[in-house]
């Protein structure tokens, strides 16, 4: 394997991943600064940055780790209640208030604003709005599935998404460095397996799906299938040998939970439908995954999966990342709320507004 960043930013940026530890110590300087370049780059080292030429520090000051912040949940995601957790127990965040109690409005320094519950505009709290509250849109959909972007121009200070170019950048997962002296995969007697949960014929990944299946055998779990083994897809996963962790919709930066917890979390292969190979090389190392666009046809990538199914050499060298990384499966909705705290902490009187939603998200 080419020795090479996860992420492409390498020679770029003198990127190189963090290990687990310096990732938390540091993420707080790292947001800060993503506020303005507009690039959050959370694999960044604590090295890197304290070796960089300009210290983030010096731009944003050093911020009072003891300064309490209350972040408001206006609309909690898909109108589901539940217990927020707490962000110092949980991350090693301290000086959270994560609440969805709305009668502290006037005291909160940021509201989140989930998009799809986003509804009547009436509900908004415009003329009480306090002069620095932080106004947060939080959406980790793609843009074929976020209705309403047109009309909400100038309404929001930041976005968080699971766009790397979001002021505050919350990726589904990400890999983080971990040696191993050995790589141990379960037992696999199964070649494809695929969890699908929302099936439309029209959906480029059903299509590709159908003349896929004309080659080779892929089993189909969820509404569409069979159930999974004791309800756990991981552990259903793991006695596949490859997966097919095809997106609803391709979108720039839009690798979901597909690649990171049912395939990466289960150790089969993912084969991949989302953005291009060279925007998933960016999160994960190039041997790691097989990308649908690699071959000419569905027929090609089937006689290539049973040629690896035979060469059990050739198959292992898609799990030599594993030497050195591990996944991290980012966990709904805890830890996106404690890293808006967590931003809006570090960025103190950082303000602007984002005047067309619409036309960013959607490029």
């Amino acid at each position: 394997m080419k020795r090479e960043s996860v992420m492409s930013f390498d020679k770029l940026r003198g990127w190189r991943p963090c290990r687990r530890g310096r990732w938390r110590t540091l993420k707080s300087q790292i947001l800060a600064a993503s506020l303005t370049c507009m690039v959050l780059f959370v694999y960044a080292c604590t090295q890197d940055l304290l070796q960089s030429p300009v210290h983030f520090s010096l731009l944003w000051g050093s911020p009072s780790q003891q300064r309490q912040v209350t972040i408001l949940i206006w609309y909690e995601p898909f109108g589901k209640r539940r217990r927020l957790g707490d962000c110092h127990i949980l991350y090693n965040i301290t000086g959270c208030h994560i609440t969805a109690n709305r009668s502290l409005f006037q005291k909160a320094d940021a509201l989140l604003f989930h998009h799809r519950d986003i509804g009547d505009f009436a509900d908004y709290p415009y003329e009480r709005r306090p002069t620095t509250q932080k106004w947060i849109w939080m959406n980790f959909e793609s843009p074929s599935h976020s209705s309403w972007l047109s009309t909400l121009g100038g309404v929001f200070n930041w976005t968080m998404s699971y766009r790397v170019d979001s002021d505050i950048f919350v990726p589904y997962g990400y890999l983080f460095s971990r040696k191993r002296s050995k790589i141990i995969l379960p037992r696999k007697k199964k070649m494809v397996a695929w969890v699908i949960s929302n099936w439309n014929e029209d959906h480029e990944r059903v299509q590709y799906y159908n003349q896929l299946r004309e080659y080779i055998d892929i089993d189909i779990y969820g509404r569409y299938g069979m159930d999974l083994k004791q309800d756990n897809i991981v552990k259903t996963v793991s006695e596949y040998k490859f997966y097919l962790a095809f997106e609803n919709s391709l979108h720039t930066d839009y690798i979901t939970e597909k690649l990171w917890r049912n395939a990466f979390k289960s150790a089969a292969v993912p084969i991949v439908m989302g953005p291009s190979r060279y925007n998933y090389e960016m999160f994960i190392p190039r041997n790691s995954f097989i990308h649908v666009d690699d071959f000419s046809s569905p027929r090609k990538l089937a006689m290539y999966l049973k040629f690896l199914d035979k060469n059990m050499h050739m198959y292992r060298r898609y799990f030599t990342w594993k030497k050195r990384y591990d996944v991290h499966v980012t966990s709904f909705w805890d830890e996106h709320y404690c890293t808006a705290c967590e931003s809006v902490k570090v960025a103190g009187n950082l303000y602007r507004t984002v005047t067309d939603l619409a036309t960013w998200f959607e490029s």
